[in-house]
């Protein structure tokens, strides 16, 4: 149990920062669920559409440092070949 004020204050704004955190990504995982089932379905233009907003929900993501920046790369990567693939 933290001691100091300092401790206590850290402490809350640590469970705060996490529910953050895992709300953002799952908002990613959603994102990513969103353009496999767009693609598992068949409608390369309906797929194209998901892809690109999912796109911005990656990279912001990224950019907050919720998940590397490679991490994020290699999703973009391989939902885009999976796209391709599609055609």
């Amino acid at each position: 149990m933290a001691n100091t004020a300092q401790a206590r204050k850290r402490a809350r704004q640590a469970v705060k920062l996490n529910a953050q955190n895992s709300s953002q990504r799952s908002t990613l995982r959603t994102a990513i669920k969103a353009v496999r089932k767009a693609i598992a379905a068949g409608d390369k233009a309906a797929a194209a559409a998901v892809y690109q907003s999912s796109i911005s929900t990656i990279d912001r993501i990224a950019d907050k440092k919720i998940i590397h920046k490679n991490k994020a790369a290699r999703h973009k990567s391989r939902l885009a070949a999976a796209l391709k693939a599609l055609a």
